[in-house]
């Protein structure tokens, strides 16, 4: 198969990996991609944001599949395009792809399928969501309903950080995302990431993760598109797991299926467990980043027939195999991230970092230029490893990471610390 994925970033690169490694596989092609990815595969200068560009490139080589990694482009109809133009694409349509696109049409479906979620309501003027902000109280969450790379949610632990949020995002700081906002009960318990593949009826679960959205140790600071993820998560149990599908994932795909939406791609579910078990925080419609890199690790079965087969709604007889090991990845960011930073500082110490045993390092915001390596985004490289444990999954990773020479990034140097706490009997 010719196969074309579209995104630039550690996801990508992580799929990109995958992807190239199938024998199904006979042209690997990355639009637009980045310096890491060039390695995996054939790297195109292309607008993913024009449609029209990417059908045209896809019948020029003989595209077999369009894999779409980043939600602009399925929110936008990218897929819905792609099949009209009779090219097989794997992800949501716009309007399956609703529940990224827009947290409160996810929040409605929650309430009318009662789908275990935080209490909440939508608003579409300040005044009025500052009165219901003072109503409720603090700790309160504040949402931007649309699209905002990650950084739309603000956990405000006080009712005056709850209003500079929401004047924040109704005077544009969000841009047309915050144009509605969404405000929640704060729920209290341990986030982790569950992903299900999904063919419009059947839904399987893949292995869990915990990502680490703060910038800082900790968990402090201010929330980011994420500075490093592990798998498994133990909070997700088998019982836990369990319920999530039932009370969570299937709920959904009957609800999406019956407004003629049915969902297919993945169904990356961000939860809170509780004391009362699981609960939605939030519906992504796409592949997590940096929960992909560690789940690609851990994957021991061929991505390319799981992925063919979600979009063709063969999933019901379908399987997938992983590797017992964990796995763990830490963010490298370049200083001053989630606010301003520089592009063009000069990486070194790459291919020293990926001879420690059981490293992969992926690329999430790179340039190649005159035969050097260079920052060319926020988060920039997801140093990644695998090992019996979270613990030695996290030695390893962090072993790599002092070998990598760049003094204009930083990363936590905590990540995984959860896991690794109650391995050790915490």
């Amino acid at each position: 198969m010719n196969i074309l994925l579209l995104g630039s970033g550690g996801r990508e690169h992580a799929l990109a990996w995958k992807l190239a490694a199938s024998p199904l596989t006979d042209r690997m092609i990355c639009a637009p991609g980045n310096a890491g990815i060039a390695r995996e595969a054939e790297c195109a200068a292309l607008d993913i944001a024009d449609h029209a560009a990417v059908i045209a490139f896809c019948r020029a080589n003989r595209i077999d599949l369009v894999v779409v990694g980043p939600e602009a482009p399925l929110v936008a109809g990218i897929v819905d395009n792609l099949e009209a133009a009779g090219i097989k694409a794997f992800g949501p349509t716009r309007a399956a792809a609703r529940l990224e696109g827009s947290k409160g049409f996810t929040k409605d479906v929650c309430r009318a399928n009662r789908i275990p979620t935080a209490a909440y309501e939508r608003f579409t003027a300040a005044a009025t969501a500052k009165d219901y902000i003072r109503r409720q109280g603090a700790p309160i969450v504040v949402k931007a309903d649309g699209l905002a790379a990650g950084k739309g949610v603000v956990v405000a632990q006080s009712i005056a950080e709850a209003e500079a949020a929401v004047d924040m995002m109704f005077g544009g700081g969000l841009g047309a995302a915050g144009a509605e906002v969404v405000i929640e009960e704060f729920l209290a318990g341990e986030e982790a990431s569950f992903f299900a593949l999904c063919d419009g009826e059947t839904a399987i679960p893949l292995v869990s993760a915990q990502d680490h959205k703060r910038v800082g140790d900790g968990d402090t600071g201010p929330n980011t598109g994420g500075m490093g993820a592990y798998s498994p998560a133990p909070v997700m149990t088998d019982a836990i797991t369990a319920r999530t599908m039932d009370e969570i994932v299937l709920p959904t795909l009957r609800a999406m299926k019956a407004m003629g939406a049915p969902y297919k791609g993945v169904l990356f579910a961000g939860l809170m467990i509780g004391k009362d078990g699981p609960k939605l925080i939030e519906y992504n419609v796409r592949f997590g980043d940096p929960e992909t890199q560690v789940l690609m690790l851990r994957l021991m079965s061929d991505l390319v027939p799981a992925l063919v087969a979600a979009r063709d709604g063969q999933l019901k007889s379908f399987d997938l195999r992983w590797y017992p090991d964990a796995a763990l990845t830490v963010v490298m960011a370049a200083n001053g991230y989630p606010g301003d930073y520089k592009r063009g500082s000069v990486i070194e110490g790459l291919d020293e970092a990926a001879q420690v045993e059981g490293v992969e390092i992926f690329h999430a915001g790179t340039k190649a230029e005159g035969g050097k390596i260079l920052a060319n985004g926020g988060r920039v490289l997801n140093v990644t490893a695998m090992g019996k444990s979270v613990r030695e999954a996290q030695a390893r990773a962090y072993e790599a990471v002092g070998r990598i020479r760049w003094p204009d990034g930083f990363c936590r140097r905590d990540i995984g610390w959860q896991a690794v706490k109650r391995e050790r009997g915490g």
